[in-house]
């Protein structure tokens, strides 16, 4: 099949585990609503006070092929159809947020899977297993912000249990090094390559989230990066 410019690619773990759709859906629905609410305002009347843009939904059907055909298949050292299911049954009862990426629609987003029916075979297609998936956009919270948050909340005369992050403590650790991101870098990758370094690459999250920012997945070429134990 000629090159596509739109690929389908379901990822997990930071990208340590990718799975690309091996036959695209035809149509894809993208939903993005704004927060409104209708309010009355004494000798005005109703007034709509526009909000935030709330969290995006996509969703699409395909279907899983058993068999190559270069008719329809993106590529063709694709996982059988069962394989691709586990796959993304198992990532989804993680209850751990994955990545969608559909290139060449401006889709890259850290989701949670909402919907995933599937048809086993249809007639004439036997082998084949037909789904459709509906996803939801992640937010990822900061615990800093989170605990900003309750420290400056009114007091409610409730007692309240108070949790220290690892960033509040003394840390014994040898000064970090540095690492510059390249393109196509992950976390992961770095976490992996780093010299010295014997952590995960959520401990180089964790150093470096205020530079990161809440997506783990938003590193850029450029960014200087904290390897926190590691030889510079």
């Amino acid at each position: 099949m000629a090159n596509n410019p739109i690929e389908f690619w379901i990822s997990y773990d930071n990208g340590a585990e990718k799975l690309r759709l091996p036959v695209n859906p035809e149509t894809i629905e993208v939903t993005s609503p704004f927060g409104y609410e209708d309010v009355e305002v004494a000798r005005i009347g109703e007034y709509t006070i526009i909000g935030e843009r709330g969290l995006r939904e996509v969703s699409f059907g395909s279907f899983f092929p058993r068999d190559y055909n270069p008719s329809y298949c993106e590529y063709a050292d694709f996982p059988s159809p069962q394989e691709c299911v586990n796959t993304i049954e198992r990532w989804r009862d993680t209850r751990r947020p994955i990545r969608l990426t559909i290139t060449g629609a401006g889709i890259n987003l850290a989701v949670t899977l909402r919907s995933f029916p599937i048809e086993p075979e249809r007639a004439g297609n036997p082998g084949d297993i037909y789904y459709e998936m509906s996803f939801k956009q992640y937010r990822f919270i900061s615990f800093n912000s989170v605990k900003q948050d309750e420290q400056s909340a009114p007091e409610t005369g409730t007692s309240s249990v108070s949790t220290t992050s690892e960033s509040d403590r003394e840390d014994p650790r040898e000064q970090p090094k540095t690492y510059t991101v390249k393109s196509g870098d992950t976390l992961w990758d770095i976490a992996n390559n780093a010299p010295g370094f014997s952590g995960s690459w959520r401990d180089i999250y964790a150093e470096n989230e205020d530079v990161i920012g809440k997506d783990p997945d938003a590193i850029r070429p450029g960014m200087t990066l904290e390897i926190p134990g590691g030889d510079g």
